[in-house]
């Protein structure tokens, strides 16, 4: 038998445990940066760590994004982390995947035969919504001026509108006409906007899935008042679609909503590829019906790297993975792959609704139907109820449930609601949890408190 003689020597760093070397046994430096570098695996475990105490993204029922992909999302986004989509000269296949998104979207939103639709990649849909609006005020200040009148006034109405159409009217001078919501309604209703528009309105924002009621705004029926206003005034109010949620659920889920560029008005559609369009966060997507509804004033034309690239954006550089995510899932679902996917969300949404309505103290006011695969809901009885819903937040915050409170907008805000979204990768097995946890919830709160609980006037609002 061989002999073999021991090697003296020092234990390698290497081999030294994650959690008893430097980084596993100090403070990180949290403000500053390291004088020494570290050993990746424990620099990776630090963060790791760290990262747990977040909320758990598949239990998150207030966002709309995209909390769950295929390990083939996953992978094409590791191979893309060195694309820059801008550089359509050096990647120019990422550049072809951008257009061939932008064409089936045009196609999916029944642009017009003939009428070559235009349309870009974006951040998000608050990026695409901005750019949607910056072209309806260009194009309502060369009429004005063309007309002699002064473009120093523009305004844009909406109703109960997400934070980025107050940041577009902030950054780009812009009045916003936020339309109050009448007793009821779950969005801006047609009869309203007469009392609105004017000459210096640069357009009618329609909310195709309103954040805080999951409801659809009537498009063609909005467009329908604006035709009446035309007739009467002469007013021309072009409609730009607010589609973040709804763009990807309307198609597949009510193919006979007329929303889209079916109805004449509409010049431009924005949507988020990262919410119900499952990419992965940091994709948006804008189209105009035509190449005349953008105007060539807001087009750059940048010689970058040996190209002439023209770019229609608010930032420059941009990762490529997302969008190359998303030709792939329009690929590998196609239009009945997302038609069953958001045929089961919407029965998952209908299901809890007729649970969350069979336990007594709320009012359904979005069962699920007709719009988002979602519900929303209040209290019967405020006053009444024992608690707030508020209350019923923190509660299911202990089991890892994200489920906001927040009060309704202008004219409502005395109406505090709940809404839970329905996406991709959350079940009915996972709901039906949730249910019972409400259900357990109700009891722990309307069983006798044993302190007073905060007014509603003391918690922390609603900001998603």
């Amino acid at each position: 038998m061989a002999l073999h003689k021991a090697t003296d020597h020092k234990q390698a760093d290497d081999a030294t445990d994650l959690f008893a070397g430097p980084v596993g046994t100090s403070v990180a430096a949290k403000n500053r940066m390291p004088e020494q570098p570290s050993r990746p695996q424990a620099v990776y475990q630090m963060l790791r760590n760290e990262l747990l105490l977040d909320g758990n993204a598949a239990q998150n029922l207030a966002t709309f994004c995209t909390t769950w992909s295929e390990d083939e999302v996953h992978r094409l986004m590791n191979e893309c982390l060195d694309k820059n989509m801008i550089d359509k000269d050096e990647y120019p296949q990422t550049a072809e995947i951008e257009a061939r998104c932008v064409n089936i979207l045009a196609d999916l939103w029944n642009a017009p035969a003939g009428a070559s639709p235009m349309g870009c990649s974006t951040t998000g849909s608050s990026e695409a919504a901005m750019l949607g609006g910056l072209a309806l005020k260009w194009r309502w200040r060369q009429k004005r001026l063309a007309e002699g009148k002064p473009a120093d006034k523009p305004n844009i109405v909406a109703g109960p509108v997400q934070i980025c159409w107050d940041k577009f009217a902030r950054y780009f001078d812009v009045e916003i006409r936020q339309v109050p919501l009448e007793k009821g309604a779950t969005g801006l209703r047609p009869h309203q906007l007469a009392q609105y528009v004017d000459e210096n309105t640069i357009g009618v924002v329609a909310i195709l899935g309103v954040t805080f009621t999951c409801d659809f705004e009537p498009v063609a029926e909005l467009s329908a008042e604006l035709d009446r206003i035309q007739a009467e005034t002469g007013l021309d109010i072009p409609i730009h679609v607010d589609a973040a949620s709804g763009g990807f659920i309307a198609p597949f889920l009510y193919p006979e909503l007329v929303w889209d560029f079916r109805v004449e008005r509409v010049a431009s559609i924005n949507a988020s590829g990262h919410k119900y369009g499952m990419a992965p966060l940091g994709v948006g997507w804008v189209v105009w019906r035509e190449p005349a509804l953008l105007p060539e004033d807001l087009i750059f034309r940048v010689d970058y790297l040996g190209g002439d690239m023209p770019t229609f954006a608010l930032n420059f550089s941009r990762p490529g993975g997302e969008i190359i995510a998303q030709y792939y899932l329009f690929q590998r679902l196609g239009r009945q792959g997302y038609r069953e996917v958001y045929e089961a969300c919407a029965a998952t949404a209908q299901y809890l609704g007729e649970e969350v309505a069979a336990m007594g103290p709320f009012e359904l006011l979005y069962d699920g139907r007709g719009a988002l695969p979602a519900i929303s809901y209040k209290l019967k009885d405020p006053a009444g109820a024992g608690f707030t819903l508020y209350d019923l937040t923190d509660q299911l915050r202990m089991r890892g449930w994200q489920v906001p409170a927040y009060p309704l907008p202008a004219d409502q805000q005395d109406t505090v609601i709940q809404r839970i979204l329905i996406r991709h990768g959350i079940g009915r097995d996972e709901m039906a949890l949730l249910a019972e946890d409400m259900r357990r919830a109700l009891h722990r709160l309307t069983a006798g408190k044993p302190a007073e609980l905060p007014s509603d006037v003391s918690r922390i609002g609603f900001h998603h």
